[in-house]
């Protein structure tokens, strides 16, 4: 048996924080190095954060990356750092370099660039095309991956396992959607197995603008069974011990890897202090959490990392009792604490008392500051100065959405002269059919719950109350009926068909990319669908001016699913 101690390091880097990127990993450099490790493992693209998008353009930031990885090489002894980076000669890479003793003794350039749903590496890297090779620790031939590299059963995780490797450190900045953590697993197990060898999965964790990123950082051994794992959505440094049984045991046990005719990979050996003694180290599993557990960790983490990393230290909420808004004020509650959120009621002459006072129970429940700003004042001034405009025509849906205007200005004057981030309240379903006004409440600067579907509203509030001794979130928003309220006695389904109907139609449509024909075939009413269908086609232009918000899920809209506006493709 060979022994290595490895430290997977998930970090919460920044984008474009050369200097506080770099300070994330010499304290972790430095923890690493009091727990004996040999090898500290880092994120994609730690050095300036992920994804760095047009930034890369800048010759000057690849030449800053390359900087901090001289300078971080100075500091590196005996413990050996794997650490993502850009690297640029006469094209820009995506790369990761093995630092030991103050010299580079392996790199790495990603080889699979993902151009699909959020990413386009494409746009800015080139494949890596260097010979593959690898290092030896103590006899340990230790090789290293980049993310979407180790998706494929057939690309370089394989031809290294075949050439020799027998630890794979694998970089990796990989998106959070739900239920991906425990689907991802069941990838790195079957690669570990496949290829007979021992995967060091690390992955980087927090918010970085729409998307969040999970952690969950996993070693699997050489059988696919797994070794370690580290919590979710938390940074954390876990170390572990590797015992490395001989290669030929396994490729004589196993008839797949006596198939292997591919030639030893060429190996640098390195001079290495003497491996740790004593019994395995080997950290505690952590739990995978359940789904709605997960996605409200997502959600808090998506909501503080934008707040705090834009500069920002107090939000401001239009609360108005209904669902959508008090979901947000928990969550904003729970990312920033309560006395960072700012609860503004602004009751309508529509307002039904219940909405008031759900939504002061609410702010009492969590200790949020509230403050109430009538708009009546300024919706009668709106009627009165357009009077002359609108003549005798009768009230339509322009008078509804003056209301919701004069809150989005009021909201936006309260940003402006107090500081919030306003966090807007739109639910996935209402964004999708356009169920919104623009410039009312879509007015703000980060769009939390922009990616959950209506239904799902009701169920991450329940989840959340059950956490509590005493529920958070009153009775009645859970069981009132869903409205607008900006006419009398207004209900969403007045409008739309229930959201027990609509959700599914709509994640059919704009998650899955079903046709109308589809969903009809499946089952789902025809005259709904096609309404519901035309609603979602022609509000793209809405969706392109509102804030960005957190994605949870596999088809989030902005980055996964971009629609032309100017559009007749009707199937």
């Amino acid at each position: 048996m060979r022994r290595l101690r490895i430290a997977a390091c998930q970090i919460n880097t920044v984008v474009g924080d050369l200097e506080g990127n770099l300070t994330k990993i010499l304290a972790e450099l430095e923890a690493a190095e009091a727990a004996g490790v040999d090898i500290a493992v880092f994120p994609e693209l730690t050095v300036c954060g992920y994804p760095p998008e047009d930034l890369l353009l800048k010759p000057a930031f690849v030449e800053d990356c390359a900087d901090v990885i001289d300078r971080l090489a100075a500091r590196v002894g005996d413990c050996a750092v794997a650490v993502g980076t850009v690297e640029g000669d006469r094209d820009l890479y995506n790369a990761s370099v093995l630092i030991h003793r103050g010299e580079i003794v392996l790199s790495y350039r990603k080889r699979l660039l993902p151009n699909y749903a959020v990413f386009d590496e494409r746009r800015y890297f080139t494949p890596g095309d260097e010979p593959l090779s690898t290092v030896s620790f103590r006899g340990v031939e230790v090789a290293m991956t980049i993310c979407e590299d180790i998706w494929s059963p057939t690309g370089p995780t394989h031809e290294l396992a075949a050439g020799g490797a027998e630890v794979v450190l694998n970089l990796n900045a990989s998106p959070y959607r739900e239920g991906k953590a425990a689907d991802r697993e069941v990838m790195l197990s079957t690669r570990a197995a496949d290829a007979s060898c021992t995967v060091v999965y690390v992955n980087q964790v927090g918010g970085q603008d729409e998307l969040v990123f999970d952690g969950g950082s996993v070693v699997f051994g050489h059988e696919g069974e797994l070794i370690a794992r580290a919590p979710l959505f938390v940074e954390d440094q876990m170390v572990v011990d590797l015992n490395v049984m001989p290669r030929y045991r396994k490729r004589r046990l196993d008839p797949r890897g006596q198939q292997q005719s591919v030639p030893a990979l060429p190996s640098r050996a390195l001079e290495t202090r003497a491996a740790a003694e004593g019994p395995l180290l080997r950290p505690e599993l952590a739990e995978l959490p359940d789904r709605w557990n997960e996605i409200w960790q997502a959600l808090v983490v998506g909501t503080r990392d934008y707040v705090t990393k834009n500069g920002f230290s107090h939000v401001g909420v239009a609360l108005s009792g209904g669902i959508d808004s008090t979901l947000v004020v928990a969550i904003a509650t729970d990312a920033l604490g309560a006395d960072k959120v700012h609860a503004v009621l602004m009751p309508s002459r529509y307002s039904s008392d219940h909405s008031v006072t759900d939504a002061i129970a609410l702010c009492e429940n969590l200790g949020v500051e509230h403050r109430t700003v009538p708009i009546e004042p300024a919706h009668a001034a709106f009627e009165e100065m357009f009077a002359p405009s609108f003549g005798d025509r009768p009230a339509d849906v322009t008078e509804e959405n003056v209301q919701s205007r004069v809150r989005g200005v009021t909201m936006m004057g309260l940003s402006n002269k107090l500081g919030w981030l306003i966090l807007t309240t739109g639910n996935k379903s209402e964004m999708s059919v356009g169920y919104s006004t623009l410039y009312g409440d879509t007015a703000g600067g980060f769009a939390v719950i922009s990616d959950v579907w209506k239904v799902d509203c009701y169920d991450l509030c329940r989840w959340r109350n059950d956490q509590t001794e005493g529920p958070w979130i009153p009775d009645g928003v859970l069981t009132k009926a869903p409205s607008a309220e900006l006419r009398p006695d207004q209900r969403d389904d007045q409008s739309l068909p229930p959201y027990e109907v609509l959700d599914p139609i709509l994640e059919g449509y704009v998650e899955q990319d079903r046709t109308a024909a589809e969903l009809i075939q499946a089952g789902h009413d025809e005259a709904i669908v096609r309404r519901i269908v035309r609603l979602v086609d022609i509000a793209e232009y809405k969706r392109r001016q509102t804030p960005l918000g957190i994605r949870i899920s596999s088809k989030a809209f902005g980055r996964d699913r971009r629609m032309p506006i100017t559009n007749r493709y009707r199937p």
